[in-house]
């Protein structure tokens, strides 16, 4: 067993798992959205994005892109949370929550597919 590519794997994985876990629940609730649970998706999804600049494959390069895309819509999320709290009078209401949650899911989608193409890499691998 390749210890790199259990913890390529293990990275890739529980980014999308702490995505899914911030994702979940009332899209309007801050309640069902914990701001660790988002900072937490930010850093191992950076973690995710630093391991994949090593594979020079195409599918690294498709793999490269997804986990980018995560990072920008997690930033993102957190650009507006951070806006509604200290910035905006209105503070942290349902209509800035939906856009948290949503940039977050867009971030979910783009996990979903790195980790799709990480399984079907694994698949087409012979020995």
């Amino acid at each position: 067993m390749n210890l790199e590519k259990v913890i390529f794997a293990f990275t890739i994985i529980l980014a999308l798992t702490l995505n899914f876990g911030f994702f979940v629940g009332d899209i309007e609730n801050p309640a069902h959205h914990h701001v660790f649970e988002l900072y937490a998706a930010i850093f191992v999804n950076a973690v995710a994005t630093i391991l994949k600049f090593g594979d020079r494959s195409h599918i690294g390069a498709v793999l490269l892109a997804t986990s980018l895309v995560a990072m920008i819509q997690l930033v993102a999320a957190s650009g507006v949370w951070a806006y509604a709290v200290h910035i905006s009078m209105t503070g942290l209401n349902p209509a800035a929550m939906s856009s948290i949650v949503s940039l977050a899911g867009g971030a979910l989608i783009a996990n979903t597919v790195s980790v799709t193409l990480l399984v079907i890499e694994t698949v087409m691998l012979r020995r």
